[in-house]
């Protein structure tokens, strides 16, 4: 009966395969009667569709007829497998182009509005719109960097004779030449326009990060110019080493990189620079008036609850869209960031509860952010097991980080983002030479198969290394530079009037009329 039962299926599965063949490919239907084959039952009549763009013709087979059934198969496979195809070059697929789309305004919702809603609530009422802003001023000002030369510097290969390269050439300035054709360097199904702008989230990001640990007490024109020197001397010379495809340290993709790591999603790119940068330059800035005097309490734990649950909604096109495409990877990364997510979630309050007697919302908050950052490099090379490993270690850490080494050594990172970015993206960068598996990503046996679960974590060192002198050398140059030309904070008496009016000459409550 089994047997039967597939055979049947089978059948099935050719004959719909057949109609679907003869209906998109008149050529095919030809080639089937020329060879006796029976033909399927009339469709009813359909309107002819309107013709299509040259870009989406199909593609002529080698002999420049039309592709016959094997390599329109071959190419249906391929789309599968997420492999490149061999006459379909010019076309991206529209199921993982949609899945990028989604992924893509999915990051971008992870800043605005999460990261603004989860930040605006740590500060004090007075300085929640400075916060909102400089999340806006961020995605804007990186936007038109993007745009002109970001882009290219990161993701346009350098051509270097050596193999590998610190920054990419300009072949794609002003996003020239990119168009709905997918760039096989880095996806053979996703429209290279639809890769640049999910990149560009990623970009958008990662200085807003930094806003956390400088909040109420950095003029937001300094803050601007900061992050404009940062993006081009941190963040694109690191993205194009990490992702690009002749990448310093792109080790999955680059086979004679120097440093042979892999970043999934942005432990190093994303977390580490931001968050070491933010560290240091909270450190030049120096703390808010007050700090170690009076406490600073969140306004509303319900804007950052709310701001974190946008975070973990967005983070799922942070992690499993980094896939670049709806494949098996992507549902691995997609489980994983579950998981750490929730299990680090769950330890950060319960180490609470033990040591102080109750679970914060704060807490939950914290441990939940904490997980997704620490698991942020590892998501598509770790099992589910290494997930629930990495959202204990993202639980504890970061709690210690936040608590115990920002107490013992007293500088005032506002809203922790180098307890939680710094020290859980270099956690997460370690951790991931360790736990991943090609078993899961099979990626991994391309290049590295000599050293992953074997000495992977020491080209992981190597790696955040790097990444720690970059950012920490290039912030202090260029704090202490915007600190002497136009100064880095506002007089004490507009901090203690708050950011908002200062600034933008704004209120985010008006509790008169709200009293009526």
């Amino acid at each position: 009966m089994s047997g039967d039962k597939n055979s049947g299926c089978g059948a099935l599965f050719t004959l719909t395969l057949a109609i679907g063949l003869s209906v998109a490919c008149p050529a095919f239907a030809d080639e089937r009667a020329a060879t006796g084959e029976a033909a399927a039952p009339a469709a009813p009549a359909v309107a002819a569709p309107a013709a299509q763009p040259a870009a989406f013709a199909p593609a002529p087979s080698v002999g420049g007829g039309t592709p016959d059934l094997a390599a329109r198969v071959a190419d249906l496979e391929a789309y599968i497998n997420n492999t490149p195809p061999k006459t379909l070059t010019a076309s991206p697929g529209p199921g993982h182009n949609a899945w990028m789309m989604t992924s893509t305004a999915l990051v971008l919702f992870m800043t605005l509005p999460g990261l603004a809603l989860f930040y605006g609530g740590l500060v004090r009422r007075k300085n929640i719109l400075s916060v909102v802003a400089q999340c806006f001023g961020a995605a804007g000002l990186v936007t038109i960097l993007w745009w002109a030369f970001g882009y290219s510097a990161v993701f346009a290969s350098a051509g270097s004779e050596s193999g590998y390269s610190i920054l990419g050439s300009m072949k794609f300035a002003f996003l020239r030449g990119v168009t709905s054709t997918p760039n096989p360097d880095y996806s053979p199904w996703v429209s290279q326009s639809v890769f640049s702008m999910y990149q560009m989230m990623f970009a958008i990001i990662t200085p807003a990060l930094i806003v956390g640990a400088v909040a109420e007490r950095m003029k937001y024109s300094a803050l601007m110019v900061f992050i404009l020197g940062w993006m081009l001397i941190v963040y694109f010379p690191l993205a194009h080493m990490v992702w690009g495809s002749d990448g310093l340290m792109n080790g999955l993709a680059n086979a004679k990189a120097p440093i042979k790591a892999i970043d999934f999603a942005g432990g190093t790119v994303v977390h580490m620079s931001s968050g070491w940068s933010a560290l240091l330059l909270a450190i030049i800035l120096g703390p808010r008036k007050g700090f170690g005097r009076r406490p600073f309490m969140p306004h509303s734990m319900v804007l950052t609850a709310t701001g974190t649950g946008m975070l973990w909604v967005g983070w799922y096109g942070f992690n499993a869209g980094s896939a670049v495409a709806a494949d098996g990877i992507a549902s691995g990364a997609f489980m994983a960031t579950t998981l750490a997510a929730a299990v680090a979630g769950a330890v950060w309050p319960l180490i609470e509860w033990l040591s102080r007697g109750k679970p914060t919302v704060l807490g939950f908050c914290s441990g939940v952010v904490a997980g997704l950052v620490v698991i942020t490099p590892a998501a598509g090379f770790v099992s589910a097991t290494g997930a629930v490993i990495i959202g204990v270690l993202a639980g504890v850490v970061p709690y210690l980080a936040c608590t115990k080494l920002k107490q013992i050594f007293k500088y005032d990172d506002a809203l922790d983002t180098f307890g939680v970015h710094g020290v859980g993206g270099t956690l997460g960068a370690l951790v991931t030479g360790f736990l991943a598996t090609a078993e899961v990503n099979g990626n991994l046996n391309t290049n590295l198969a000599q050293i992953v679960g074997k000495t992977l974590w020491v080209q992981q060192l190597k790696a955040i290394g790097l990444t720690m002198a970059i950012a920490l050398g290039a912030t202090a140059v260029l704090a202490f530079a915007i600190k002497a030309i136009v100064g880095l904070r506002p007089t004490m008496d507009n901090e203690e009037q708050g950011l908002d009016t200062v600034d933008h000459g704004e209120s985010g409550y008006h509790m008169d009329e709200a009293a009526g």
